[in-house]
């Protein structure tokens, strides 16, 4: 099937410094495109890819599941770390929590997160009944578009697979048990006002990430899809500052690093000197 318009993954070569940015379930890149565009715009190398189901039609997604979604931004992630020598990982939603993970299991080779509503677990009753429900019912509702602001809407399924939400169900879990591995710095940015992912959700990551470096924003005026909402400004100002401040930090410690090893092979004692006095002597 073609990709529907304004769906498509989006990419931008720019520096040295790379994000990587994962669209939601049952999303499109569409949600993370501007995002993206002021990222590149700033000079940044972004990838935006479209995961594997997606941005089509909602019976291509019944066949997919979270291995394939992983794959596609683990995939993604190696190739901008060829090209990058510093990468973030961000996400929205389920993206998220692919963001999540693969700083659990990439370590070092990921410079920080930035996750905006990050999901955490499939709510409700229905969460328990989905691996017996999906063999009898194909579809419930969409969850696309929750948007405060008044024009704007989210491109992406308007039914939600069963098979699909409980392979999500069963990711989040995993994820979920990971996420003491992440311990890169992490910008959090949340809605009270939030849909479709509670605020518990974010509650959780926060408690259970071993990141130090921890920022929590709230987006008080924007509904799930804050990246679309009245707070998208703010998470794009937010999430540049982040990367800025992480980037000359590692690099201001790295001149630290330099410095202490000169002055270690040229200082009191080092074996260059020893070396002149004797010769001198």
């Amino acid at each position: 099937m073609p990709v529907l318009p304004g769906a498509e993954p989006y990419h931008h070569e720019g520096g040295e410094v790379g994000v990587l940015l994962c669209h939601g379930f049952t999303g499109s890149p569409q949600s993370m495109r501007p995002w993206a565009e002021y990222l590149a715009e700033r000079g940044l190398t972004v990838a935006l890819p479209l995961l594997p189901g997606h941005g089509t039609r909602w019976e291509d997604l019944r066949p997919t599941g979270w291995q394939d979604w992983y794959a596609e931004v683990d995939r993604e992630l190696r190739t901008l770390r060829e090209r990058c020598t510093r990468v973030f990982v961000a996400g929205l939603s389920m993206g998220g929590a692919l963001a999540l993970r693969l700083a659990a299991k990439h370590g070092d080779a990921v410079a920080g997160v930035m996750v905006v509503n990050p999901a955490n677990k499939v709510h409700g009753p229905a969460a328990h009944a989905l691996p017996l429900l999906r063999h009898f019912v194909p579809t419930t509702k969409g969850i696309t578009s929750d948007i405060a602001k008044e024009g704007v809407e989210e491109l992406g399924y308007s039914h939600v697979p069963l098979h699909a939400a409980h392979s999500l169900r069963n990711f989040l879990r995993l994820v979920d048990g990971e996420l003491p591995q992440v311990t890169q710095p992490l910008l959090l940015l949340h809605s009270p006002r939030d849909h479709v992912v509670p605020p518990v959700d974010s509650e959780r990551v926060l408690g259970r990430v071993s990141s130090t470096d921890v920022t929590e924003i709230l987006l008080e005026q924007s509904q799930h899809v804050a990246t679309l909402d009245h707070d998208a400004d703010r998470i794009f100002e937010e999430s540049h500052a982040f990367v800025t401040r992480l980037v000359k930090k590692s690099d201001a410690e790295s001149v630290q690093q330099s410095d202490s090893g000169s002055a270690e092979r040229n200082g009191p004692g080092s074996l260059e000197q020893r070396e002149g006095t004797a010769t001198g002597g």
